[in-house]
């Protein structure tokens, strides 16, 4: 009796709750039958047989609800894992959904780290499909707990990673991060860290400066010791405390005393969306900087389409794509180009807010991204997503939004 019983509950794993219940009710029903048809001694044994089968119906429908949960939870889990390699072409192992609200905001806590509650980084590295487009996509993700962490995120989403912030970078960290990167086969010269937006090169407060200055350089210096050979950040704001030139003088004056204290990793300016005081709205911000940096191959710079739109450049059609390409050529020049963040926005051309939105579902549309995935111009840089996320579905958004990247890539 106890082995038919197993046998009965391991078999209800594969059907559904309507026709495990149905057979519950057949055997109690057959033995009451039986019984009345029976001499009384053996009406009596029939009673507790039915009431045996009952019981274990019971259990079992008790039981089902938790074994289908579990059995549905490990096939989320391989959903997740399946069908976007990594670089090495192999299928991505599952990780947890991180659990912070913004993209490109700090998921540590000083409580679970250690970590300096007014500095937040992050990571990104781009996952290229083996395609012949050579485009290296990927999300801005989570390194909570830990940098290494943040590797193993992208894989079930279909990039590599890009998101830490500034708990102490113990050598055991840095060697769990190496041999991660190594194990994964994750090329080091794709993954993009994210410095602070706290982070303020260009503010003319000596005290205000300083304390951003050293959160730079500490940042870059990171990167160095993690064998990481990009690190991208916002230029700076005039907080309309000076002039524009005066703010851009003082940014590049950060970037040298960065350049002079961390002999390697090369500083990636990003473009800004052209809001209040901010420097980086405009090429030849970008330019201006770069013309006062002393060692000009130590910098380059990130193009983030919301941003570009935003401040007012049109790359909507084909013909309008090409001009403002040409003019970033012609004023900052496409050598200088390291990566791109690839996000649709949310408000119209030249209105100088920085709202991201999903890719073709924004004031941008899909030609742009259609441009881009099919330029090789951008071919073989990190090209990172920071489209807005929530936690419960950060894996599957990101997974869509690179699969449609992807998509686009024409034979």
């Amino acid at each position: 009796m106890e082995r038919n019983t197993r046998t009965t509950r391991s078999k209800r794993v594969y059907t559904n709750a309507s026709s495990s219940d149905s057979e519950d009710a057949v055997e109690p029903k057959k033995e009451t039958q039986k019984a009345k048809k029976e001499p009384a001694e053996k009406a009596s044994a029939a009673k507790k047989k039915a009431a045996a089968a009952a019981a274990n119906s019971s259990t079992d429908t008790e039981t089902q609800p938790k074994i289908k949960a579990r059995a549905a939870s490990k096939k989320k889990v391989k959903t997740e894992s399946e069908d976007v390699p990594n670089d090495a072409g192999t299928a991505p192992s599952p990780k947890r959904t991180a659990t912070s609200k913004k993209v490109l905001a700090s998921e540590y806590s000083t409580a679970d780290t250690g970590a300096d509650p007014t500095t937040a980084a992050s990571i990104s590295h781009a996952g290229c499909r083996g395609n012949p487009s050579k485009k290296w996509v990927g999300p801005h993700a989570s390194a909570a707990k830990g940098v290494f962490n943040a590797l193993t995120y992208t894989e079930t989403v279909g990039g590599e990673s890009r998101k830490w912030d500034r708990p102490p970078l113990t050598q055991e960290v840095v060697d769990k991060f190496k041999a991660m990167c190594e194990q994964k086969k994750f090329n080091k010269a794709h993954i993009l860290p994210h410095g602070s937006y706290l982070i303020n090169l260009g503010n003319p407060d000596p005290e205000k400066r300083k304390k951003s200055l050293e959160a730079f350089i500490e940042d870059v210096s990171r990167c160095e010791r993690l064998g990481i050979e990009l690190y991208n950040f916002h230029p700076g704001s005039t907080v309309g405390e000076c002039t524009e030139q005066e703010s851009i003088k003082l940014i590049a004056e950060g970037i040298n005393e960065a350049i002079r204290t961390v002999p390697t990793v090369i500083l990636v300016i990003e473009n800004m969306a052209g809001q209040g005081n901010v420097i980086g709205g405009k090429f030849q911000h970008l330019r201006s900087i770069l013309d006062l940096v002393e060692k000009p191959e130590r910098v380059g710079v990130c193009l983030d389409t919301c941003h570009m739109f935003a401040a007012g450049y049109d790359i909507r059609t084909r013909d309008a794509f090409d001009r403002v390409f040409e003019e970033f050529d012609s004023v900052v020049g496409m050598r200088w180009l390291k990566a791109m963040h690839l996000n649709d926005s949310m408000t119209e051309l030249g209105s100088g807010k920085d709202r991201h939105d999903f890719i073709g579902k924004g004031k941008i549309g899909l030609d742009a991204f259609r441009f881009i995935m099919n330029d090789d111009r951008f071919n073989g840089m990190p090209l990172i997503l920071e489209v807005p996320v929530e936690a419960k579905t950060e894996h599957e958004t990101y997974r869509r939004e690179i699969n449609l990247l992807y998509s686009l890539v024409e034979a």
